[in-house]
């Protein structure tokens, strides 16, 4: 009996400790690696030699960031080095624990046309696809488990590659006179920055394989009907649109960090892990909040409320 008490509780501590050092290395693992066949260092030497445009970060006060994707010559296309600044700047944001909120926008009112052609044509090889395609699944697993609320803000077009980043933000707001293309069949290739896969986890599968195959050019109204976006602002102007997708990420993020965060890993972590292990991620969470100063302050506040 006391053997079988024992393998229990070996058992329940090795599992935790699984689930732990999942949530400690979630923040900033990648999903491939040399064992892949992965070799990050080459990849950017490659893609160091398309420059063009820029990926620039500004941390607000408020807790909120803005990212934008800055190359308007060719519709913010990612030229290699803006690929590489995405990934630098994904690496800050991990690193910003004052952080709460993300708004993931194009310069001069357009979102981003996906890839510069430019490279694409370089990287003709199979092996030059798939070597991108790893490195920017990388990055964009990484974007997508920050401990941020996280917003694409959708002005202009949003085609192909820039189809695919907006999947990897928590909520897409549109403007009026925006639309969202995944034209990867008209280039006769797939989506290759993890697009696919998280399409058919926000508007399922039947509605995901319509989008992709028919390439089909969601303005506003269709892409909210099925889904897509959460909501179409009522600005168009680059100004205005921004301070309305502020006004309306705020309602999301009032509260102090470090609760905001943790309740963006439970999420994350009730997507990505299996049920059991979810529910032991939770409760290691609440453990980084329960008994800290903004619980200890609600709880004084309700006390004065109740009196």
């Amino acid at each position: 009996m006391e053997l079988k008490q024992e393998m229990a509780r070996n058992l329940l501590k090795t599992s935790s400790l699984n689930v732990r050092t999942k949530l400690l290395h979630q923040t900033g693992l990648s999903l491939y690696s040399t064992s892949h066949g992965f070799h990050e260092e080459e990849v950017k030497k490659i893609l160091e030699q398309f420059p063009g445009g820029s990926v620039d970060l500004q941390k607000e006060d408020s807790g909120i960031g803005i990212l934008t994707l800055n190359n308007p010559s060719k519709m913010n296309a990612f030229s290699g080095v803006m690929m590489l600044q995405l990934l630098e700047k994904v690496i800050e944001l991990e690193n910003w624990t004052e952080g709460k909120g993300l708004i993931v926008r194009g310069a001069k009112n357009t979102f981003s046309s996906g890839s510069d052609l430019n490279a694409v044509k370089a990287l003709a090889s199979p092996e030059d696809g798939m070597a991108l395609c790893m490195f920017m699944q990388n990055t964009l697993t990484r974007f997508m488990r920050l401990p941020l609320i996280s917003i694409a803000l959708i002005e202009g077009r949003a085609l192909g590659g820039g189809a695919e980043f907006i999947t990897a933000c928590d909520f897409r707001l549109m403007t009026p006179v925006s639309e969202i293309r995944f034209v990867h069949k008209e280039m006769g290739i797939i989506p290759s920055w993890g697009g696919s896969t998280r399409l058919v986890e926000i508007i399922g599968s039947r509605q995901a394989l319509k989008v992709l195959s028919g390439a089909l050019k969601l303005d506003p109204k269709k892409a909210l009907n099925i889904g897509m976006v959460d909501e179409v602002l009522q600005s168009s102007g680059e100004t205005e649109c921004l301070e309305e997708a502020q006004e309306w990420l705020k309602q999301f993020i009032k509260g102090p960090p470090e609760v905001i965060r943790a309740l963006k890993k439970s999420v994350s972590s009730g997507k990505e892990l299996c049920f059991e292990e979810a529910l032991q991620n939770e409760r290691d969470l609440l453990g980084t909040v329960w008994g800290g100063t903004a619980n200890k302050e609600a709880l004084a506040r309700r006390g004065k409320f109740n009196k």
